[in-house]
C-alpha cells in the first residue's frame, strides 16, 4: 500500500532531488498528475515532463537546477520546485531573492514559447511557477497557498491569467495537521505528505493520508526505493554536507567583516563589513566549488543558487584576483 515503516530512516521529499526522483519517472505520471491538478484545481488528463534526466554524476548533479518542468494536457506549462534551504536574502524579511528566483523562472519559461513556433501573444500557453517552500515566505498571510497573478493596481482587476506564481508554504501545516484526513483537500495531503513523511514522530499521520489515496500509495512506495537506495542515501548525505559547509563558510566570512566594521567604530561600517564579508564567503564557495570539482564559474554559481543579478559582480571579483 505504500505505507512507511514506522521506525524506519525515510529520506525527505522535501529536498529537491528527491522530490523530482519521486514525480519524473514514466511510471509515476499519474503521481505528477494528481498533484498538478491539486495545484491548478482543475481535472489534468496528461502530462509530459520535459527535463527528466538527472545527471548520473555527483559532480553534474550538484550544478542542476532540479525543478520539476511539464506541459499538460491543454499546453500549459508548469514548472514546480522543491525549495527546502533558505537561499541568501538581505535581512529586512521580505524574501525579495526567493520572489524574484521565482519570477525570473515564470518568465524565462512563458517567454521561451515563440522561439517553439508561437507567433500570436494571444494564443501563448499558460505558465505557472509553483515552489514547494519548507520555510515561511509571507508571515502576514494565514494560508499556505499564496498565487499571484497579475491585476490592477488599484481596482485588483484582471490584466492577464497567462502568468502565476504560486507558492506552497509546508511550514504552515499546523491546523491542517489537527484535521481528520477524510476532511483534508488534495492538496493539503500532498503539502503533509512532502513535509512530514521523513518525520517518525507524525508518521502514523502521513500514513493515514497515503492510504487515503491510490497515487498517494504509489508516491510512498517511490519514497520508500529512494530511501533504500545506498547510492540515494551517498547522494543524499553529500548534499547535505555541501550545503552546511557552504553556510558555515558564508557565517564565518560575514563575522569576520563584521569585526572589521566594529574595529572602525561605525554603524555603516558594520554594515559594510557584514556586506563584504558575505561576498566574501560566497566568492570563497564559488572557488572552492571550481577548485575541488573542477565546475566552471557558472555551474558553481548555480550549485548556490545565487542570484542572476549578483553573478556579474562575483565573475568580476573572480577575473580581478
Amino acid at each position: 500500500m505504500g505505507l512507511l515503516p514506522m521506525g524506519a530512516d525515510i529520506l525527505p521529499p522535501s529536498d529537491d532531488r528527491v522530490f523530482k526522483l519521486i514525480l519524473t519517472p514514466l511510471d509515476a505520471k499519474p503521481v505528477l498528475i494528481d498533484l498538478v491538478s491539486s495545484i491548478i484545481k482543475r481535472p489534468v488528463l496528461d502530462v509530459e515532463v520535459r527535463n527528466n534526466d538527472i545527471p548520473p554524476s555527483d559532480t553534474e548533479e550538484k550544478a542542476e537546477r532540479l525543478d520539476v518542468n511539464c506541459r499538460i494536457d491543454d499546453g500549459s506549462q508548469i514548472d514546480l520546485e522543491m525549495q527546502a534551504s533558505r537561499i541568501q536574502e538581505d535581512s529586512d524579511g521580505r524574501y525579495q531573492n526567493l520572489k524574484g528566483k521565482s519570477i525570473y523562472y515564470l518568465c524565462d519559461l512563458h517567454s521561451s514559447q515563440p522561439s517553439r513556433g508561437v507567433r500570436r501573444y494571444d494564443r501563448l500557453s499558460r505558465t505557472y511557477q509553483v515552489t514547494f517552500c519548507s520555510y515561511t515566505v509571507f508571515p502576514n498571510r494565514s494560508d499556505y497557498v499564496n498565487s499571484f497573478s497579475l491585476r490592477h493596481d488599484e481596482d485588483n482587476e484582471l490584466l492577464s491569467d497567462a502568468i502565476q506564481v504560486v507558492y506552497v508554504e509546508l511550514s504552515k501545516l499546523q491546523e491542517i495537521m489537527k484535521k481528520s484526513v477524510d476532511d483534508m483537500t488534495d492538496l493539503e495531503k500532498w503539502a503533509v505528505f512532502f513535509q512530514y513523511a521523513s518525520e517518525p514522530n507524525h508518521r502514523e499521520t502521513v500514513n493515514k493520508v497515503i492510504a487515503s489515496k491510490e497515487v498517494l500509495q504509489m508516491a510512498g512506495n517511490r519514497l520508500m526505493s529512494i530511501s533504500q537506495d545506498e547510492r540515494e542515501r551517498a547522494v543524499f548525505r553529500s548534499r547535505r554536507m555541501f550545503q552546511t559547509d557552504m553556510q558555515s563558510d558564508l557565517a564565518t566570512a560575514e563575522d569576520r567583516g563584521e569585526r572589521r566594521g566594529r574595529a572602525e567604530g561605525r554603524a555603516e561600517g558594520r554594515a559594510e563589513g557584514r556586506a563584504e564579508g558575505r561576498a566574501e564567503g560566497v566568492l570563497s564557495a564559488i572557488q572552492s566549488l571550481m577548485d575541488s570539482m573542477g565546475l566552471s564559474v557558472d555551474q558553481a554559481m548555480n550549485a548556490l543558487k545565487i542570484a542572476e543579478t549578483d553573478r556579474p559582480k562575483y565573475r568580476s571579483m573572480l577575473s580581478g584576483q
